[in-house]
């Protein structure tokens, strides 16, 4: 979804996450997961990931919903912690269009 500003609502959430980075994490979620370190960020990726994979599993439209939204944020966390960009993963993305998913496994077994 692309807002008012032209900027896609991915990118304006990656922003909002990467300026976090120093803020005090008694007033920001995102400040606190940085302050942890990056395995409590990976920590966190997984159980949204799990949480995702059970709402699938339950049929719960809501909670898919709800609970993507979260895994999309944890993952944003870890790029930003990472020092990804996320035009880094988009790149990756476009650079797979049009190839076939097995082509594509297969080829990166062979790295």
């Amino acid at each position: 979804m692309t807002t008012k500003s032209g900027k896609h609502t991915l990118d304006k959430l990656f922003a909002t996450i990467a300026a976090r980075k120093g803020a005090d994490p008694k007033s920001s979620y995102t400040a606190k997961l940085y302050s942890s370190g990056r395995t409590k960020i990976a920590q966190k990726v997984g159980e949204e990931a799990v949480e995702l994979a059970i709402a699938a599993v339950l049929e719960d439209r809501d909670e898919i919903v709800a609970e993507s939204a979260d895994l999309i944020y944890h993952v944003m966390v870890l790029w930003a912690n990472a020092g990804i960009d996320p035009t880094e993963i988009y790149d990756t993305l476009a650079a797979r269009e049009g190839q076939s998913g097995l082509d594509e496994k297969k080829a990166r077994k062979n790295i």
